[in-house]
C-alpha cells in the first residue's frame, strides 16, 4: 500500500469518531477540503496482474472511485495516491444546482450503509470544466470518467445530456450517462427502451467530430428482467462501451439504524447482494457481450473478486470508505492480485465472467 494510503488510514482511524459525530454532508465537505491541497499524483498502483483494458483505455488496476465523492472535480488529482486505478467525477449538470433540502445524507452505521437524497447538487459543468482542463494540462496517471446528468427543472432532459456531452467529452477519457439516480423525479424513466434510444442518439450526435469518447451507461439495481433485456438490446444496438451496475436502491432490506426510513437511495453493505445479482443478470442477458462495471456495496477484495467472476471488468467504490477509510482502494487492488494468483489466473482480467 502507498505511503499516502497507509498514512491516511492511520489518520482516519484517529479522527473517525469525531467525523462520525458530525453531519454526514459536513464531514464529506471537510474531507474534500483536506484532500484538495494534496499534490497531483504522478503514478498509479499497478502490476501486470492488475492492469486492465476496457473501451480502448488502459486502467492501471480495476478499482475505481465512484461518482458522488468528487462531484465537482475538486480532488481527482489526488485520488490515485490512495490506490485508485480510475476516477469518475460528477454527477455534473449543465447548470449549477443546489440539490434537495438538507439534511440529505445519512450514515446508517449499524448497517454499514448510507442513504442519500442529494439531488445532483453541483456547481455546474462550466466551473468543473475549468478544473478538469487544468488537470488535463498537468496529466493524470489513471483514466478520468465524467458523469453527466440533467438539471431537475429542465424542460428537455435529453438536450441536457447532449449539452453535457458537448461540454465534457473533450475533457473525459469516458463519459457516464447517469439515468439511475432516484433523487431527480422522473429520471429513471429514461431507462425505458424508447427513451433510452432517443437519449443515446442525442449523446452520439453531440460527440466531438473525430474525437468521440466511450460512453458508459449507469443503471439502477431496481430493474425487472424485461428491463434488463431492453437495456442490453439498446447497449448492443447503440455500441455502448459499458454498463455500470448499479446505482443506489430505493428498496429497503432489513435495516436497524434509526435512519432506515429516510427517503433516498440506499448504498453500502445492504446493497451488495442485489448489486451482485444484477451484474450476473446483465452478464447472462448479454452473453458477456456488454462490458460491465460493478458498483454498490463493495467493501473488500473478496467482494470485488466476486463481481469480477460474475462478469464485471471494473469495480467502483465510495460508501464503504465512510467506514473503512481512504486506503480501501489500495487494499482491494492488492487483494485482487493475490486472489487472481490463488485461483490460477495470470491477470485479473482473465477472470471476468468465469464463475466460481
Amino acid at each position: 500500500m502507498s505511503l499516502f494510503a497507509s498514512a491516511a488510514d492511520a489518520a482516519y482511524a484517529l479522527v473517525r469518531p469525531i467525523i462520525h459525530a458530525t453531519d454526514g454532508e459536513a464531514a464529506h465537505n471537510l474531507t474534500l477540503s483536506a484532500l484538495q491541497p494534496l499534490p497531483r499524483a504522478r503514478s498509479a498502483l499497478t502490476s501486470p496482474v492488475l492492469a486492465t483494458e476496457l473501451a480502448g483505455l488502459r486502467f492501471p488496476n480495476p478499482v475505481g472511485l465512484a461518482p458522488g465523492f468528487d462531484k465537482d472535480a475538486r480532488v481527482a488529482h489526488a485520488m490515485p495516491h490512495f490506490g485508485f486505478g480510475f476516477v469518475e467525477v460528477g454527477t455534473l449538470t449543465p447548470l449549477p444546482q443546489d440539490g434537495n433540502p438538507r439534511p440529505r445524507l445519512f450514515r446508517l452505521v449499524e448497517d454499514g450503509a448510507v442513504i442519500n437524497r442529494m439531488g445532483f447538487n453541483n456547481g455546474g459543468q462550466a466551473e468543473a470544466a475549468e478544473r478538469i482542463a487544468c488537470l488535463r494540462r498537468h496529466g493524470l496517471p489513471v483514466p478520468l470518467g465524467i458523469n453527466i446528468g440533467a438539471n431537475k427543472d429542465s424542460a428537455d432532459r435529453i438536450a441536457d445530456y447532449a449539452k453535457g456531452t458537448v461540454a465534457m467529452a473533450p475533457l473525459a477519457d469516458y463519459l457516464t450517462v447517469n439515468i439511475s439516480s432516484p433523487n431527480t423525479p422522473g429520471l429513471r424513466a429514461l431507462q425505458d427502451r424508447g427513451a433510452l434510444e432517443a437519449l443515446l442518439d442525442g449523446v452520439a450526435a453531440a460527440q466531438p467530430e473525430g474525437g468521440a469518447k466511450p460512453v458508459f451507461l449507469k443503471v439502477a439495481p431496481d430493474l425487472e428482467p424485461a428491463d434488463i433485456d431492453d437495456i442490453v438490446a439498446v447497449a448492443l444496438g447503440k455500441g455502448l462501451a459499458a454498463v455500470i451496475v448499479s446505482n443506489t436502491t430505493v428498496t429497503r432490506p432489513a435495516l436497524v439504524s434509526r435512519h432506515a426510513a429516510e427517503a433516498g437511495g440506499l448504498s453500502g453493505a445492504p446493497l451488495a447482494k442485489l448489486a451482485l445479482e444484477r451484474v450476473r443478470d446483465f452478464h447472462v442477458a448479454s452473453g458477456g457481450k456488454v462490458p460491465l462495471v460493478a458498483a454498490g456495496g463493495i467493501a473488500s477484495a473478496e467482494q470485488a473478486w466476486e463481481r469480477i467472476r460474475a462478469g464485471a471488468s471494473l469495480v467502483q467504490i465510495y460508501s464503504a470508505m465512510v467506514y473503512a477509510g481512504p486506503g480501501l482502494a489500495a487494499r482491494i487492488a492488492q487483494g485482487l492480485e493475490k486472489l487472481a494468483v490463488r485461483d490460477g489466473f495470470a491477470r485479473v482480467a482473465d477472470a471476468v465472467g468465469v464463475g466460481e
